[in-house]
């Protein structure tokens, strides 16, 4: 669930350092949160499930292709690059991790 940041008074300097410390707490947890699912096998399997079902890699529109067919996998892919960057921020080696394990670990 997302925490509400509440400034009352922009002018006050306390109110709007602890808004941006809040922030900041958050934006850590949310990293943490993905470092530690990223620390196991399954977690990585599951990111990579995930990510490529976003279609990250793939080409949204198809020639001849209806045009909310492709704005659906633009969505989709939005997601998958979301995801992709908290990952990275998270874990920056974890991705090429994934695409070794992937080559056969995964599933085997």
């Amino acid at each position: 669930m997302e925490e509400k940041v509440r400034v009352l008074n922009a002018a006050d300097a306390k109110q709007v350092k602890e808004a941006g410390k809040s922030v900041k707490d958050q934006r850590k947890r949310e990293i943490d949160d993905i470092r530690n699912v990223l620390s196991g096998f399954s977690g990585r399997r599951f990111f990579w499930r995930v990510l490529s079902e976003c279609g990250l890699f793939r080409i949204s529109h198809e020639i001849g292709g209806k045009p909310e067919d492709t704005i659906f996998r633009e969505g989709k892919r939005n997601i998958g690059l979301f995801l992709l960057n908290d990952m990275n921020e998270a874990d920056p080696d974890a991705y090429l991790k994934m695409v070794n394990e992937s080559k056969g670990e995964f599933y085997a």
